[in-house]
């Protein structure tokens, strides 16, 4: 009883996850026979993915969890000693970050010390939060591991994980230097304070040097499982691995998540059926790097995640579709998961603040900017 008072807890709380359990039914009420398509719309869910999703969210779970990245983290603050500087450390720091352990769990790292330095020092906060989840939207393209969209079209598309690398460097890069152009507009070199009085009472030591190394040992080998087609009994090994040794890191799995994503499949696997937006999404294919233009606007309208999964079912483009959908984590703030995850943990914490003007003043420019700079490396690449 109390399990299932939690599960109905969670899904009462989270909207997208109500919404998505909602739509799965009426989807299944349009098609005959009903039972069979409830049946068959599990076979929409892209299995390889999950397995790889879940390994990914323990490790980066197991990361957090040993508290080495909080040290790092603060130690980068306390090296920021102008406007600007910080700025653009944190922008760096946060891009890497989420290139490894996924844009998300960055933010959750990441923002949470920001708030906890701004009532100690003087900072631009919501700017460097808005500045944050540019970085991590820009950082995470990188690698198949870095967000959602990204792990779904690497198992989608056969490429390795170097090659996956290879091709999505020009365009983060591209969005890297279009960022830190527009940070240097943002920030200032005003000083933003001394802060060594601060040190001693905020940094605190890492909780477990062997959890941070054996989780980061666990990338590597995990990745090469995928890599050799073993995502079963990789994911199985290391959940073995951390239930035995770490128990403490599953139960602070967001379980719940990955709910969230097999829905995601089963309901844009079942739209993608529907003639008139097969028909619509072709003829957003048509002219050149129509994919990529396709991806970055519908990320627009449904977030990029989403995207990618109605979106892999009609091209084999693959390079312009991963482009796509990770330009598109910039624009309006719905085209992320990151987007939205920043702004609820800037709100939380400042509840009068208002930030949803300031961040489209900032992610609109740097759309326009980041497609185009897309498109024109495409043509030139490709």
């Amino acid at each position: 009883m109390k399990f299932a008072r939690r599960v109905l807890s969670k899904v009462l709380e989270d909207r997208l996850l109500a919404l998505l359990l909602i739509v799965w039914p009426l989807m299944v009420l349009f098609t005959e026979p009903s039972w069979l398509s409830a049946w068959q719309s599990l076979n929409w869910i892209h299995w390889p993915t999950m397995l790889a999703l879940t390994g990914l969210m323990v490790l980066s779970r197991g990361i957090e969890e040993s508290g080495y990245l909080n040290s790092i983290a603060k130690r980068l603050l306390y090296e920021g000693q102008t406007q600007w500087r910080l700025a653009v450390m944190l922008i760096i720091f946060a891009a890497l970050l989420a290139a490894v352990i996924t844009n998300d769990v960055a933010l959750f790292i990441l923002v949470p010390l920001l708030i906890s330095l701004a009532r100690l020092v003087q900072l631009p906060i919501v700017k460097l939060v808005i500045f944050l989840a540019f970085a991590v939207n820009a950082g995470s393209a990188l690698t198949p591991i870095g967000n959602p969209q990204n792990l779904l079209l690497w198992q989608a598309s056969g490429y390795s994980f170097i090659e996956f690398i290879w091709i999505m460097s020009p365009l983060v890069l591209g969005m890297m230097l279009l960022m830190i152009g527009c940070a240097r507009l943002a920030f200032t070199n005003q000083t933003i304070a001394p802060v060594a009085a601060t040190t001693a009472t905020t940094l605190q030591k890492p909780k477990s040097r062997r959890l941070m190394i054996c989780s980061m040992l666990g990338y590597p080998l995990f990745i090469i499982g995928l890599e050799l087609g073993l995502s079963f009994v990789a994911c199985a090994l290391l959940v073995l691995c951390y239930a035995l040794f770490a128990r403490q890191v599953l139960k602070g799995v967001d379980w719940f998540l990955l709910l969230i994503f097999a829905l995601m499949f089963i309901n844009l696997g079942m739209i993608s059926e529907f003639a008139w937006i097969e028909r619509l999404i072709e003829w957003g294919h048509n002219g050149m790097q129509g994919e990529y233009v396709t991806a970055a606007l519908l990320s627009q309208v449904i977030s990029n995640v989403p995207a990618a999964i109605l979106l892999q079912h009609y091209t084999t483009n693959w390079h312009l579709l991963m482009w796509g959908v990770s330009v598109g984590g910039f624009g309006l703030a719905i085209g992320s998961l990151a987007n939205l995850i920043a702004i609820r943990l800037i709100k939380k914490a400042y509840p009068g603040i208002h930030i949803w003007r300031q961040f489209h003043a900032w992610s609109v420019p740097l759309f326009a900017g980041a497609l185009t700079i897309g498109v024109i490396l495409s043509a030139w690449l490709h």
